[in-house]
């Protein structure tokens, strides 16, 4: 029977693990047994560019040579845990596949990676460029694989052909793709739906902006607008996501990662500058109990190498809930830094719960800027919480932001200094640049510009109170902050390309 739907999950986003999205759609199709087919067109394409680029490779370099002769062996040894246990061989097995990637982009003027995509002449926060990379969906790299790909998937007649567009490493390839369907079928009916075309429609975005390529974006679930599509009348709330068919592919990890979120939005919803304020999206969680029978029922089902919890932030429910019922298999995700994190039994608990590694969005080491930033969080806890993970075993991933309104240059040292002290108990760190949201309300008491040439952009640009622009703060990154003697061996830790989503296997293989 010819598939009434078809979901895709289009390039260029991390090829790690299954797309959480369209896994929950799917289930929901399921649960009304609609036939329809799931594509990861991201894993797809990137699997067809590289094999490509090899069979086809004209160039002569040692390193070209080499990504083309060991490109199966790099992708097994991508998948074997015991190449998370080997920094160095990591490196070069990701730096030699994504060399084909590059190569593969460079041919049509594309800057390509295994997680990102930049165009020198379109930019994904305009919708004239994203119709454009629309008309011209020859240029895309991906081509050469949509082409067979969705020629074959469109011989099966589907009434819905739905897109999970999230990133904007996501939007231009998302358009070529719609286009190339269009110029087969003009009156094929698409709905685009995910986080990014989200955030363009709680923005302010014309729903006749795609007018011809896209029927319908959908802000939020999607799960609700497609039974509306069907004409089914949805009885049930939540649907659990339905991976199995996803799983026989090949993803770049040693074994399979189970994305499950047990929320949508976050409960502190405090944050100063934070989209999802300004975008007024609610925090929806599932029960506790809910969420941990789920877990465990797609644990026994999937037999995951590794749990990957998607919510902003695991609530201190969950996270108790997780000690008393571990999900059955390794698991890492984000959460706030709370007080029950300073506890040395509750970490231990965590720990024989299953809990690898957490991500913590401790943002600044200065706490008049945590104050400034609605935080809601203090540094002698922070410190205190480090401690007592890394006590128990736990591995944090620290995020910081750098270039914040209240920010100063001294702030950021301060942040430094703190970074150093607590050295010891910091696995990971992520180093971000602060953007605007375009929504957000205390943007009206800056000087704003656009930060893109574009209708579609999610951000604006600033003049910083104190004058710590982006460029002045970035060089500070760069020059100071990554060099320090105490810091770069942190930052050398990160995994190539996949950062967090890599990052937990080498917490098992105690190699980090």
């Amino acid at each position: 029977m010819n598939p009434k739907i078809i979901l895709i999950h289009p390039p260029v986003a991390k090829p790690a693990e299954p797309p959480a999205g369209i896994a929950k759609l799917s289930s929901c199709l399921k649960a009304y047994n609609i036939n329809h087919q799931v594509i990861d067109a991201n894993l797809e394409g990137i699997l067809y560019l590289t094999q490509n680029t090899a069979q086809n490779n004209t160039a002569a370099d040692r390193w070209t040579l080499r990504a083309v002769k060991n490109l199966q062996r790099n992708l097994a040894v991508l998948r074997n845990i015991a190449t998370y246990s080997n920094k160095s061989m990591y490196q070069r097995v990701v730096s030699d596949v994504n060399r084909l990637l590059k190569i593969a982009g460079k041919a049509r003027g594309i800057d390509l990676s295994l997680a990102d995509y930049h165009d020198g002449k379109l930019t994904p926060v305009k919708s004239s460029d994203l119709i454009c990379a629309a008309e011209k969906y020859q240029d895309n790299p991906f081509y050469p694989y949509l082409e067979t790909r969705l020629t074959d998937a469109l011989k099966e007649g589907p009434e819905i052909i739905g897109f999970s567009l999230n990133y904007l490493s996501q939007a231009l390839c998302t358009f070529a793709m719609v286009g190339f369907i269009k110029s087969i079928n003009p009156r094929q009916k698409i709905i685009l739906g995910g986080s990014l075309a989200t955030s363009w429609v709680k923005l302010g975005a014309r729903s006749d902006i795609f007018n011809g390529l896209v029927d319908e974006m959908v802000a939020g679930a999607g799960e609700q607008k497609l039974l509306e599509l069907l004409e089914i009348k949805n009885e049930r709330i939540n649907y659990p996501p339905n991976y199995e068919d996803f799983f026989g592919n090949q993803y770049f990890a040693p074994g399979i990662i189970l994305p499950y979120s047990s929320s949508r939005g976050c409960y502190w919803h405090n944050c100063a500058f934070c989209p999802e304020k300004s975008e007024e999206n609610p925090y929806l969680p599932l029960p506790v109990s809910q969420a941990l029978e789920e877990l465990q029922v797609l644990t026994r089902q999937t037999n995951p190498a590794l749990i990957h919890i998607l919510d902003n932030a695991i609530s201190p429910a969950l996270l108790k809930a997780l000690t008393q019922q571990p999900p059955g298999a390794p698991w890492y995700g984000f959460t706030r830094v709370t007080n029950h994190l300073a506890d040395d039994d509750f970490c231990l608990a965590l720990k024989k719960s299953g809990c690898v590694m957490l991500k913590l969005g401790i943002e600044s080491g200065d706490q008049e800027v945590l104050d400034r930033l609605n935080k809601g969080i203090d540094l002698p806890t922070v410190s205190a919480v480090l401690k007592s993970l890394k006590k128990a075993g736990i591995a944090t991933y620290v995020y910081l932001l750098f270039g914040t309104p209240p920010e100063s240059r001294e702030d950021a040292m301060k942040t430094l200094d703190f970074v150093c002290q607590n050295h010891d108990y910091i696995d990971f760190l992520n180093l971000a640049i602060f953007n605007l949201p375009s929504g957000s309300i205390e943007a009206q008491s800056l000087v704003t510009q656009d930060f893109y040439e574009g209708d579609l952009s999610l951000y604006k640009s600033f003049q910083h109170p104190q004058g710590w622009h982006r460029p002045v703060v970035r060089n500070f990154l760069e020059n100071t902050f990554k060099r320090h003697p105490v810091v770069a061996p942190i930052v050398q830790r990160t995994p190539d390309f996949f950062t967090s989503n890599h990052a937990p296997f080498f917490v098992l293989n105690k190699n980090y």
